[in-house]
């Protein structure tokens, strides 16, 4: 069940889950735990809200998530009950974790990159506490590498024994997460297998699901296309454009930006000069500052955050998206206020999705109509569409792999150290709103 709904209390969701909600499907034979606590400040601060949904799920997995936390704040956070951690970048950190009696999930997806530097914490007293996670994908990275299965690869060619990277993607998260009737094969166990043509290149021949061959040779045998789908709401991108103002007036010479940082999710506080041109701040290409707008778009309110990113590599033009962890607010990021607005209006009318734009010119379009974060269609639909939005960022000047998946990763302000929200600015250290410009 997931505990971040809102994450804080920093940012508009579309709806909110509490202890109440969450006793309701606590026992569902399909949850299996309490889902990835983000608002780590909060359970250390002893917010009563937190630490009720953290007390229901007693027994079972609850998923953490404190980026950088270490000493006597990791201690309470370990103590209020978090069972395991996904956000380690380096192995001092993972380290601390260990200690607290976390397991941890080591990380490679298509945004964050941390599997190679937490490998070497890799040892044969530890190992049955280590998992593998890629906790974001990219349809493309999804179709091309694969998921565990790549992770697996990667490990053993960087030296982990091939069973025990076997233990990472099997045995070791079915029992973080209690699930008894999976995770090795054994009799009475679901037969869920991969038959594989070597443990080394690990590429799977054939695919079991409860014993059903349900894959050969890389080809689907059963299922189809899938099953279908309500999409629920027509549109769930509700903005009033009367109140949408993107103009930022200059309130001081100097700024917090947003600073980017390359493979990782963590952002850095970056005070940066403001380009001031007729009293207004405004995106400055030439030194990679781009202006960044995040839109309540769930209700209406008019509420939009203001403020400024570096990293992007950005030159013209404007990147828009619904997929905004974890409100998942209309994102806006661009070199100018029109290619901003005509990216914003062009994911709104596709009732949610990614856009990117130069000027009134929408250059790349992916709709995502279910809630504005997921498609209906084929994965390899999907998978072409984003290689071509990330071609048109590419020719506007954006030199990312993955510029929306980073993107989405800047709204989300339980990861430090500077994100931006609806209601603006959040560093997150101290998980307080604070001013676009310095005081002189």
């Amino acid at each position: 069940m997931p505990s971040s709904v809102p994450a804080t209390p920093l940012a508009t969701t579309g709806a909110a889950l509490g202890p109440a909600e969450l006793q309701q499907l606590r026992d569902h034979p399909q949850v299996v735990g309490l889902g990835e606590v983000m608002d780590f400040p909060g359970v250390i601060a002893g917010r009563s809200r937190l630490l009720a949904e953290i007390a229901l799920f007693r027994g079972q997995a609850v998923d953490g998530h404190c980026p950088g936390l270490t000493g006597a704040g990791l201690q309470a956070y370990a103590a209020a009950g978090i069972s395991s951690d996904h956000e380690s970048t380096t192995i001092a950190e993972a380290r601390a974790k260990l200690r607290c009696g976390m397991r941890l999930f080591l990380r490679e997806g298509s945004a964050a990159h941390n599997l190679m530097d937490l490998l070497p914490l890799l040892n044969r007293y530890n190992e049955r506490w280590l998992s593998l996670c890629t906790d974001d994908l990219h349809p493309a990275d999804l179709l091309e590498k694969g998921a565990i299965d790549h992770l697996v690869r990667l490990a053993v060619a960087a030296g982990v024994p091939p069973i025990t990277a076997l233990r990472l993607a099997t045995l070791n998260p079915a029992e973080h997460y209690r699930l008894e009737d999976r995770g090795l094969i054994a009799p009475g166990r679901r037969a869920d297998l991969l038959v594989v043509d070597s443990l080394e290149a690990f590429s799977p021949v054939a695919v079991y699901q409860a014993g059903r061959l349900v894959a050969e040779d890389g080809r689907l045998l059963t299922g189809g296309q899938g099953q279908q789908i309500a999409v629920g709401p027509a549109n769930s991108v509700q903005v009033d454009w009367r109140r949408l103002d993107l103009a930022i007036p200059a309130q001081g010479r100097r700024m917090r930006t947003i600073g980017m940082v390359q493979g990782q999710l963590v952002t850095e506080c970056r005070i940066m000069p403001a380009r001031i041109v007729n009293g207004q701040a405004l995106a400055d290409p030439a030194r990679d500052l781009l202006k960044m707008a995040v839109i309540e778009r769930h209700r209406a309110s008019g509420r939009t955050g203001l403020g400024f990113v570096t990293g992007l590599g950005l030159q013209r033009g404007a990147m828009a998206s619904t997929v905004a962890h974890d409100h998942h607010n209309l994102m806006v990021i661009g070199a100018d206020d029109r290619s901003m607005l005509t990216a914003a209006r062009a994911v709104a009318t596709a009732g949610g999705g990614q856009a990117v734009t130069l000027g009134e010119e929408v250059l790349a379009l992916l709709p995502l109509p279910i809630a504005g974060l997921m498609s209906e269609r084929p994965i390899e639909e999907v998978a072409a569409a984003v290689s071509r939005l990330t071609a048109a960022a590419r020719q506007l000047g954006c030199s990312l792999a993955a510029p929306f998946m980073d993107m989405s990763f800047l709204g989300l302000e339980v990861i430090p150290a500077l994100k931006l929200t609806d209601r603006g600015l959040v560093q997150v250290e101290n998980m307080e709103l604070v001013p676009l410009f310095l005081k002189e």
